[in-house]
């Protein structure tokens, strides 16, 4: 994860993959998937997502307004005559129906998007694709979660920011990485995301991308807030190279390879001491 976008979570999401036995990477970025350009998975499976919205009987409506009262996001307008069902607005959480007196409230599925499975050489992919104009993220992602191989090691390649999407993806996982790189914009954005972090009880680390770029001020951060700094990853053309072409990491600088597997034990060997 990181708390801003362009940082490289899509890289190094795929490289601890590939670097790693027994995999089940998930690319919850269902605004802008991204990982699977460079896995490149034969793709197996595809659901859609959906919530259950309110639909209205206006034979059996009173127009009493109990349901636009119950309604924390404001998806239901009352008015003399009809009620107004704004479902881009609707959680889906079923308060309407539940609380009408009249049961004029029924319930109909609204699709937000898709999610895909698929694999790559021993390897299980999953995504999920949001709808244009969908603004929900988050049911999607707890689809994706829900699914995961709880039998490998599963690599959830997170949306940026530090809002719900994010919240749901990091919640409940063993530990966290945080991207960034060494500017005002990646300090800024970092200390939002380790004070979430923080606030969920979630261990974390950072990796320090195009380190050799911009100044020190995000090891100081991470040396005042005892943030361990797991690895930096210094500017490469090589590296530039080959996310332009589409190439995992890993594939144009195969030396990183042990790099990350060293990281996962040291990850591991850590949480197993806590």
């Amino acid at each position: 994860a990181s708390g801003k976008g362009g940082t490289g979570k899509t890289t190094i999401a795929t490289s601890l993959a590939l670097a790693l036995d027994n995999v089940h990477l998930i690319d919850c970025d269902v605004e802008e998937p991204n990982a699977h350009l460079f896995i490149q998975p034969e793709l197996e499976k595809t659901e859609k997502v959906s919530i259950p919205v309110p639909k209205i009987d206006e034979a059996k409506c009173t127009h009493c307004g109990t349901c636009a009262e119950v309604c924390a996001f404001n998806a239901l307008a009352v008015l003399p005559e009809s009620v107004l069902v704004f479902e881009h607005l609707c959680h889906g959480c079923g308060a309407c129906s539940m609380l009408c007196p009249e049961s004029a409230i029924s319930e109909m599925p609204h699709e937000l998007g898709i999610i895909e499975h698929g694999r790559k050489n021993g390897m299980r992919f999953s995504h999920g694709i949001l709808n244009i104009g969908e603004p929900m993220a988050v049911p999607i992602i707890k689809q994706l979660k829900k699914e995961s191989d709880s039998s490998r090691t599963v690599i959830l390649d997170a949306p940026p920011g530090t809002s719900c999407p994010v919240v749901e993806t990091v919640g409940d996982t063993d530990y966290c990485l945080l991207v960034t790189e060494p500017t005002p914009f990646g300090l800024n954005d970092l200390k939002l995301a380790v004070a979430m972090l923080k606030e969920l009880q979630i261990p974390h680390g950072v990796i320090l991308n195009r380190a050799d770029l911009g100044d020190n001020s995000v090891e100081r951060y991470c040396e005042e807030e005892n943030v361990p700094l797991l690895m930096r990853i210094p500017f490469d053309r090589r590296i530039a190279e080959g996310y332009s072409r589409g190439e995992p990491l890993l594939q144009s600088v195969p030396e990183y390879e042990k790099l990350f597997k060293d990281l996962f034990m040291r990850i591991t060997s850590n949480n197993s001491s806590t």
